[in-house]
């Protein structure tokens, strides 16, 4: 249609409409205006050919793909039509109130043109209300009709919902140019002052009396993270979701449910609640426990909350629901967020504002995995906040995580009165599908705990579809499925049973009827090496307080197999023995023991023929056998079993004293990384899992022990002697408080360092780990990773930290 038409129907005398004229160029611009004329509709119009084409929307566009909405098409609109927003006088064509209700770019799939004329027009719109894939499609006339009707339909993406999720329409109704409603816009109100996109937040929100609880707004779980400019990233916590409620200055804190729990979470967090400078407000946030890592930790708050103990509780608000007399739910999530930071307080108190990210969504996803945090929840920037499940919210992991119904549990092998492991199951069909065990992540409190529920709650018969097998069914007591876990796992094997699982802790703010399988696609979990050894007392705790138990260590070794090769087989090996885990008995075993496993390998010292018996793996079972023997800790010798007297690698072994802080760990380990390539070796580093870090340098196996205790010790003494006030390179401890010790001990023949990807015998279970140098830095300590969180990190990695570590070997030189 020409714009002859579209000029013929107006007396531009009359209207403030544009005349406008067809542009010399063609962009793809799109609009939508909402058009209160003789009947409210929408004109939904396209930038085509110079014009805008214009569809009349009777009932508005909807975000449900099964609604196709009538759209009438009307004559072409010049490109300055896409502004107007004003009132059209009574008794002229299309009298009544204009609001541009939404406007951006459209991007047609193939020839737009011969879409068009075809009478199927797919193209994808990236608005400020609308987004992802969109369908127009031209109906059959039928006989003496002689307008031409065609279908608004939204295509089924992550920005679609389902019926009845809310419809956007009722949620956003004012404009994206003035923030004015229709009334406004007829009464003759002027814009306010306009903020970059919109109103500022203060003039906003509806007035309105402070609502009951109002469900959560919930994150669909995603294979990827979106990216683009109208996202917003979030890291994802790890805690209890909580609704805060302040009437009148008096603080509430409701579950997700809306169960009051107010009591629960102490008098610390209220106390700081009560200080906000709100008098009537609703907060969305979420209550967690930071571990020494600085990462959120669920079992490290539920053993907080079971020990009465709140002075690690931190409190992350993300988003501002009421203020003051003002429903803020309508508003843009920019918006909630701008008015809410500006009650939070500065300084790292107990309550934080939870910022937010504007980068490309993976790499935002990548950045969070590499420091082994949960995942991270992308936000359309422009969202309402509606309650339920939706497409504006949307979670990408780091690691397979999620709530399970307990059907039923095992007894210890290892300690009377406590779980060994549960039996889980998630709703499909209207029943509770058997999905397998999890016999890690117990603390010794939280499996006496579980057991004393779980035994209240038995029942004879199985809660589960189906008969279980034998080895299903193997000591399971079944119990009522009323209590929630949360569960960690590594993948879904092919027969849908979870691998590798770990207890989180118990979710008693979820209910088990609402409990589903949660991943989108579950990928096809890559192959698990095979291992023959069995493992006794597989339940057995070795670290408390990280629930970490013998076979939660050996399905980690499974799990970084591949990696931890190369630096425990074929070599001598010194092992840390716990065999009753590291609050127990601890020893240092070199050489080999009765009963020993025959899967470790006995070898002797060729320079020590008639002494006793040393020990080496060769392969997976080997590793497997050692964690049978409770070694907690594998320290390798430099050199391998075929070479003995020339080491293939060195270790400078950073020590700090007390007082020393942590970037002087690091800047003495970049001093180290200098000295290695000025002397012409590569140099990695790696996490101590203790209180340092550990620079490695491969070397080609031509230089003997010797060679390498003086190149190492010749190192550590320059540095002591031209920075005396920060490092020492004698052992004593009196010359050590303040300094860091540059340990080059570890070079001689027969002392061992620690292995890369070897778990330490210490509080949290962490694990000596390879790093990037880049990656040092305040967010990563030297304990960061652990037995439970490293394996979500290496499976975030486009590339190993160690990458080339062989390759890069080179002779070692006679002076550093």
């Amino acid at each position: 249609m020409a714009l002859e038409t579209y000029r013929k129907k107006r007396d531009f005398a009359a209207t403030p409409e544009p005349k406008g004229g067809k542009a010399s160029k063609s962009g793809n611009s799109f609009v939508i205006q909402k058009h209160a004329a003789r009947r409210l509709h929408y004109d939904f119009r396209l930038e085509m050919d110079g014009v805008l084409k214009s569809w009349a929307v009777t009932r508005g566009p909807s975000l449900d793909p099964e609604e196709k909405r009538l759209a009438v098409h009307v004559e072409d609109h010049p490109l300055d039509y896409g502004t107007f927003e004003g009132t059209i006088p009574k008794g002229q064509y299309g009298g009544g109130t204009v609001l541009l209700w939404d406007r951006g770019t459209w991007i047609p799939e193939g020839d737009p043109a011969r879409a068009y004329a075809k009478g199927h027009l797919e193209f994808t719109l990236d608005g400020e209300k609308l987004h992802g894939r969109w369908h127009l499609v031209r109906m059959q006339a039928k006989p003496g009709e002689k307008r031409e009707n065609w279908l608004l339909i939204k295509g089924d993406d992550e920005f679609a919902r389902p019926e009845g999720a809310g419809d956007i329409l009722e949620e956003s109704p004012d404009s994206v140019a003035s923030g004015r409603s229709l009334d406004e816009i007829a009464a003759g109100k002027a814009p306010g002052k306009l903020a970059a996109k919109a109103r500022k937040p203060a003039a906003r929100g509806k007035k309105a009396a402070m609502p009951d609880f109002i469900p959560p707004m919930l994150a669909t779980l995603v294979n990827a993270a979106p990216s683009g400019a109208r996202w917003l990233h979030e890291i994802k916590f790890d805690g209890y979701r909580v609704q805060v409620r302040i009437e009148k200055g008096k603080v509430t804190l409701l579950t997700r449910s809306g169960l009051d729990w107010t009591g629960k979470f102490g008098k610390s967090v209220i106390a700081a609640l009560e200080k906000l400078p709100v008098e009537n407000a609703i907060l969305d946030a979420e209550l967690v426990v930071e571990g020494d890592s600085g990462a959120s930790d669920f079992s490290a708050l539920q053993a907080d909350l079971s020990a009465g103990r709140e002075d690690r509780f931190r409190l992350y608000v993300f988003d501002l629901l009421y203020l003051d007399g003002r429903d803020l739910r309508r508003l843009p999530l920019v918006e909630r967020k701008e008015m809410l930071a500006g009650l939070i307080p500065e300084g790292g108190g107990i309550i934080r504002f939870s910022n937010h990210f504007e980068d490309d969504g993976d790499m935002v996803l990548r950045h969070a995995c590499r420091l082994s945090l949960e995942g991270i929840v992308s936000k359309l920037a422009a969202s309402p906040y509606r309650s339920g499940r939706g497409r504006s919210w949307v979670k990408s992991k780091c690691s397979a995580r999620q709530e399970f119904v307990i059907g039923g549990f095992t007894p210890s092998t290892a300690k009377p009165k406590a779980v060994g492991s549960l039996v889980l199951g998630v709703h499909e069909g209207g029943a509770l599908r058997h999905v397998g065990r999890v016999g890690t992540g117990f603390s010794h409190a939280a499996a006496a705990e579980l057991f004393t529920r779980l035994e209240a709650m038995r029942v004879k018969e199985s809660p589960f579809k189906g008969k279980l097998s034998a080895e299903e069914a193997r000591h399971v007591s079944f119990v009522r499925p009323e209590l929630v876990a949360e569960v960690e796992f590594r993948a879904w094997t092919a027969d849908g049973h979870l691998r590798h699982a770990a207890f989180r802790g118990l979710r008693e703010d979820k209910d088990p009827r609402e409990i589903e399988q949660e991943s989108p696609n579950p990928a096809k979990p890559p192959p698990v090496p095979r291992r023959t050894v069995t493992l006794s007392h597989p339940d057995r705790i070795y670290w408390p307080d990280a629930g970490v138990t013998k076979e939660g260590l050996a399905d980690y070794y499974a799990e970084v197999w591949r990696r931890i090769a190369p630096f425990v087989t074929g070599r001598p090996l010194a092992l840390l023995r716990c065999p009753t885990g590291i609050e127990g008995q601890k020893f240092f075993q070199k050489h080999a023991w009765k009963g020993m496993n025959p899967k470790i390998t006995r070898i002797r010292d060729p320079k020590d023929r008639a002494g006793e018996e040393l020990i080496s793996i060769s392969d997976l079972d080997g590793l497997m056998a050692l964690v049978q023997s409770a070694a907690l800790e594998i320290h390798p010798w430099g050199s391998t079993i075929t070479d003995w007297e020339r080491p293939d690698m060195i270790v400078m072994d950073l020590d700090p004293g007390e007082g020393v802080n942590w970037p002087a760990v690091i800047a003495a380990a970049q001093e180290v990384r200098r000295r290695l390539e000025d002397a012409g070796l590569a140099a990695f580093v790696k996490t101590s899992g203790g209180k340092g870090l550990h620079v490695v340098a491969p070397l080609k196996p031509k230089a003997d022990w010797r060679a390498a205790k003086a190149f190492t010790k010749a190192m550590a003494d320059a540095m002591a002697a031209d920075t005396p006030e920060a490092y020492v390179s004698t052992i004593t401890k009196s010359k050590r408080k303040g300094r860091i010790l540059i340990d080059y001990l570890r070079n001689q023949r027969g002392a061992t360092a620690v292995s890369a990807y070897s778990a330490r015998a210490r509080a949290g279970a962490p694990v000596s780990t390879p790093l990037d140098w880049e990656e040092l830095g305040p967010e990563i300590g030297p304990a960061h990773f652990t037995v439970t969180n490293l394996p979500a990190r290496l499976a975030a990695l486009s590339r190993d930290p160690w990458d080339g570590f062989r390759a890069a070997a080179r002779p070692l030189p006679a002076k550093p």
